[in-house]
């Protein structure tokens, strides 16, 4: 290996043929890398001759020999054929599929490694998109937006916000805090949800997961980020399937029967919901598969069928009906209890959720005084858990479902100091203004596009002592930061929170200040 790299750059191409199209790399061929960052997808980003390359599977400070597999104007995509100089970061991969599945990203690098480059995604976004000030980070002049800038010294701004130097001039002293992230003790069996696509491969019924990239469906017996009575139940259930003669879906004809099994795990009472997603209303053997799953899995209390004969990859119909036993499990975040139904969100990791929800909590001060509205509630999680410690909550969800639910959890907590209403935010939140509504607080938890324009607008008219942001995407979080910034708040901190590891995912909770 060193007779590539004596003499010239790491990066530098083995016996290139000439260039197509300007650029310096050509399809198919082979190069040696410097690995200098990682995208927001867990890909290493290598340059040759300022030209950037994409590596699946490469880590930030790795040595690479990659061949190319496709080439755009400004980037491409490269193959990881050999590593020449491994990070000290990476592990081997514990699950046997980790490859060939798509639902893990990062199992090839240390756990307290993906806590970090978390951390230093969340501040690259606030840098780069909100044009932001982050403490204890070197300001850099925020010119381009590349992917990888400082990756690399994640570890050395980490040990510069818990205590950097003072009298080093290059690191800012005021600024937002992004505190270390937030991460799970035992990070394996997490979720309490699995939806798992079921397929037909040599004539036998399969369920797993999507293949990398495609909708190829790789069988599987056990997933290691899935609670183990999940996988059981999934185990089991095509087991039955496949005694009993049941037909699996098939995209491509619109045939077949199950498309989905899909289970629920509440952690602290121990009960499950199955739910099979099927292409049709009748179900052949359906006494003999209900009475077979009764007595092989007597943690399930609830066996429901939702039928969804639609040519889409959307996972639900719009009919779910019981089979037997349980419309609804009951679990609890902290010591708020919730009901779940087949169709309901609810957190997949519930240990993480308490811990977002805490410093959620936190970071709203809430000393028994004041009114929070809570925009984008969903069933009411948030709402709830704050509703303990606030003397009135407004919840708002644009989702009628979300809103029954969120109102039976009040009911079932006996808190009557909250308030849940259908609509969307920026038209309800100014109509309870004109009511004399006037919040304390406002607490937003958007899905990944952010918070729609007009709710940030509506947020600056209502100019709430507090505004607690809880975001599950960096990049739109600090987007509508620098809208909240420019309109008179300060964001003081950020806590990044590790909801899904050994994934890219990365939750965080913001705390802004009117100024």
């Amino acid at each position: 290996m060193n007779k590539h790299r004596s003499g010239r750059s790491a990066s530098r191409r083995e016996q290139r043929p000439a260039a197509v199209a300007g650029l310096p790399v050509n399809k198919n061929e082979e190069v040696l890398l410097d690995i200098i960052g990682m995208t927001h997808e867990g890909e290493g980003v290598g340059r040759v001759e300022g030209f950037t390359l994409f590596v699946q599977g490469a880590l930030p400070g790795e040595k690479v020999r990659a061949r190319v597999l496709k080439t755009k104007k400004q980037y491409g995509y490269a193959k990881l054929l050999e590593l020449v100089q491994a990070s000290p970061d990476r592990i081997a991969p514990p699950c046997p599929i980790y490859d060939q599945c798509g639902g893990c990203q990062l199992q090839h690098m240390d756990y307290t490694a993906q806590l970090a480059w978390k951390r230093q995604l969340v501040v690259d976004n606030l840098q780069r998109i909100g044009k932001l000030e982050v403490a204890g980070v070197p300001s850099r002049g925020v010119v381009g937006g590349s992917v990888d800038t400082d990756v690399a010294n994640a570890g050395a701004e980490l040990a510069a916000v818990e205590g950097g130097s003072a009298g080093d001039a290059s690191y800012l002293a005021e600024g937002i805090r992004v505190l270390p992230t937030l991460g799970m003790d035992e990070p394996w069996r997490y979720r309490n949800k699995a939806q798992v696509p079921i397929g037909v491969t040599d004539g036998g019924l399969v369920g797993g997961f999507y293949a990398r990239g495609s909708h190829r469906i790789i069988d599987m017996e056990t997933c290691l980020i899935q609670h183990e009575d999940n996988d059981k139940v999934v185990a089991t259930v095509k087991s039955l399937g496949r005694e009993l003669g049941i037909t699996a879906y098939d995209e491509e004809t619109g045939r077949g029967l199950l498309r989905h099994v899909v289970v629920k795990k509440a952690f602290r009472t121990g009960q499950m919901m199955l739910v099979l997603v099927t292409n049709g209303r009748d179900i052949p053997h359906l006494d003999a598969w209900l009475g077979s799953i009764r007595e092989q899995l007597p943690a399930v209390v609830s066996i429901c069928q939702n039928i969804n004969t639609q040519r889409t990859n959307v996972i639900f119909g719009n009919d779910t009906r019981v089979l037997w036993g349980s419309e609804v499990i009951y679990d609890y975040i902290g010591e708020v209890q919730f009901a779940i139904s087949a169709r309901s969100f609810y957190q997949v990791n519930p240990a993480q959720t308490e811990v977002l929800y805490g410093r959620t909590l936190e970071y709203a001060a809430l000393t028994g005084k004041e009114t929070v509205i809570d925009a984008y509630c969903g069933i009411g999680t948030i709402s709830l858990f704050l509703a303990q410690h606030a003397d009135q909550v407004y919840g708002v969800e644009i989702v009628p479902e979300a809103i029954e639910d969120a109102r039976a959890n009040a009911k079932l907590n006996g808190m009557n100091n909250v308030k849940f209403e259908v609509g969307a935010s920026e038209d309800v939140i100014p109509a309870w203004k004109e009511q004399g509504i006037t919040p304390d607080v406002i607490v937003v938890d958007p899905p990944r596009k952010g918070c729609d324009p007009r709710l940030l607008e509506t947020i600056l008219l209502m100019q709430p002592e507090r505004v607690v942001y809880v975001s599950c995407n960096p990049s739109t979080l600090a987007r509508d930061l620098r809208v909240l910034e420019d309109g008179g708040y300060r964001t003081v901190e950020v806590t990044p929170v590790d909801m899904f590891p050994h994934t890219v995912h990365v939750e965080s909770v913001a705390w802004l200040e009117l100024k």
